[in-house]
């Protein structure tokens, strides 16, 4: 009985909520038809099926504040939404919750080819950015799979990273200032275009990787960079993760700021793209290496010839045995062909099964152990299982995910998730690592996060979330536990 009228108070509330939404602000902003809200409730990888009566979407910040006001009044829970590609189901709402999309803030306000800023609405979409840096003659440097549907705020939001960490940062270095709607409806506008600002907290830097659990970013200042004049990308074939470690700390010292991008990619995750990858061919004349390593060269100086630097480094490393093989991409054709060799990846997995995926950093001189000692402990739950671990080797970010056994069946390994999770999740901790790199913590991860974290370090990101969310209805659930 009690949970039946919990249920009726709860579609009343959310009913009321709506009619106020529509009263001050028209239809106009709500979408209601089962068919239109759908894709909202859907993610990526299929772990979660939302539920939601309706979805908000803005077109103004001045929106988003009435919206988290009206919510506010009626006691209800908000989940910001971008462009729904995260993938541990921060966005994904429940019942009872109300979905704030921000794809409608869009603009790209001003591009400051002085200053190296840009100012843009939350729901831009990442390549958009892109394209408006580029146009500018400069570089927005966050790259990363999905930035044909990404959206800046929920880059903001989840701390991206993507393949040029290595050179430029994580989102939080690429952001100097944000405006956010606060879960009571007001607005902070911090949204200054300075590099040094020393007045008190730099208030920022809290939205950023919180993931919609503090407020809802609308509006971003964001650093550009000069446009590099030259790209040359090499693959080199290495017998093991630690040889890669070790050509990373050659190929750094001689490149210097120039190494913009530093990857790993096992043999059968090469396997994997030759296979499904439309168009993908093998570069190497001898066949496919145990490991591969791409790197990535940008110049700024025309008068640099970082090509024939990458050349020789590459040669030494092979006349040292570090390098079994290697080939220099030769126009810029041929370096976005080699970069389709990693950024497939993921995408082809699905074509082999099932796939347990894990979002890991440790520090870069303990990615061989890391890859080593996980493959060790998945064997032994799955015996047949096919390890990928992949990924941002200079930064220490691996992708280390599992492909079903062959002739295996896929549910039955998708059983052992949660198993081979905690297999993995134990090799990173006792590499003192992180259990979420790059895609954030959301519902997938939630509860690990004491597992991390210190009790004093828990204690004060509580202390945080009540001072901006004491009712606990920003993204509830996800990140730490729900404090309502």
């Amino acid at each position: 009985m009690h949970d039946a009228l919990a249920t009726r108070t709860a579609a009343a509330a959310m009913d009321a909520f709506r009619k106020d939404v529509e009263a001050e602000l028209g239809q106009g902003v709500l979408v209601c038809e089962p068919d239109r809200v759908a894709p909202y409730l859907a993610e990526l990888r299929d772990l979660w099926h939302g539920e939601a009566p309706f979805v908000t979407r803005p077109r103004s910040t001045a929106e988003v504040a009435a919206i988290l006001r009206l919510a506010a009044r009626h006691r209800l829970a908000v989940v910001p939404q971008g462009g729904n590609t995260g993938l541990v189901g921060g966005q994904t709402p429940f019942a009872g919750e109300v979905v704030v999309s921000t794809e409608r803030l869009d603009a790209i306000e001003e591009v400051d080819t002085e200053g190296n800023t840009m100012t843009v609405g939350a729901g831009t979409i990442l390549a958009a950015v892109q394209d408006a840096a580029d146009r500018a003659g400069r570089l927005f440097p966050l790259s990363l799979a999905s930035e044909g549907s990404a959206r800046i705020g929920g880059l903001v939001s989840t701390n991206a990273g993507g393949t040029q960490v290595l050179a430029y940062g994580n989102m939080r270095d690429q952001v100097l200032g944000l405006e956010v709607v606060l879960p009571d409806g007001r607005i902070w506008n911090g949204l200054r275009a300075l590099r040094k600002d020393n007045t008190g907290y730099d208030l920022k830097h809290l939205f950023i990787g919180a993931e919609g659990t503090l407020g809802i970013v609308t509006r971003a200042v964001l650093r550009i960079v000069p446009k590099p004049l030259a790209r040359d990308v090499a693959l080199a074939g290495v017998p093991s993760p630690a040889a890669a470690v070790s050509l990373l700390g050659k190929v750094r010292g001689a490149l210097g700021a120039g190494l913009t991008g530093y990857e790993i990619v096992p043999r059968i995750g090469v396997e994997f793209v030759l296979r499904h990858g439309h168009g993908v061919r093998n570069p190497f004349a001898e066949g496919i290496p145990e490991w591969v390593v791409l790197v990535e060269a940008s110049t700024f100086d025309p008068e640099r010839p970082l090509r024939e630097t990458l050349e020789t480094v590459l040669m030494g490393a092979f006349e040292a045995g570090e390098v079994t093989d290697a080939v220099v991409s030769q126009s810029l054709g041929e370096a976005e062909d080699f970069w389709r060799l990693r950024e497939l990846l993921s995408e082809v997995q699905r074509h082999e099964g099932g796939s347990i995926k894990h979002d890991v950093s440790v520090p870069v001189a303990a990615v061989p152990a890391f890859i080593a000692e996980a493959t060790e402990a998945v064997l032994a739950i799955v015996p047949d299982a096919r390890p990928v671990p992949f990924g941002h080797v200079g930064d220490g970010n691996i992708h280390f995910n599992v492909s079903q056994p062959i002739g295996m069946d896929k549910a039955g390994f998708l059983a052992r998730w949660d198993a081979v999770s905690d297999a993995v999740h134990a090799v990173v901790r006792h590499h003192r690592g992180s259990i979420a790199a790059e895609h954030g913590v959301g519902r997938l991860k939630q509860a690990l996060v004491p597992t991390v974290r210190d009790a004093v370090e828990i204690d004060m990101m509580r202390a945080v979330k009540a001072a901006f969310d004491p009712e606990g209805r920003m993204n509830p659930g996800r990140v730490l536990p729900d404090t309502r």
